[in-house]
């Protein structure tokens, strides 16, 4: 059985979800996931990469300041 509407969602972003990564700095990859950045009022939702996701929970990475 075909596939056909596998990636569908991001057709319709901006670049086809493609950018360059805030925390990893890779560019022209995914960034699908949306991290929380800052404390209190100064907090900002940025977009990162698969890997960097996985990496900042585990604690292997940190995200930059805000």
């Amino acid at each position: 059985m075909s596939k056909a509407h596998r990636g569908k969602g991001i057709r319709e972003l901006a670049f086809r979800g493609r950018g360059t990564c805030p925390v990893c700095l890779r560019e022209n990859t995914k960034i699908l996931y949306e991290q929380e950045v800052g404390e209190g009022d100064a907090k900002k939702k940025i977009q990162i990469c698969k890997t960097c996701k996985a990496a900042v929970k585990h604690g292997k990475k940190s995200l930059p300041t805000a």
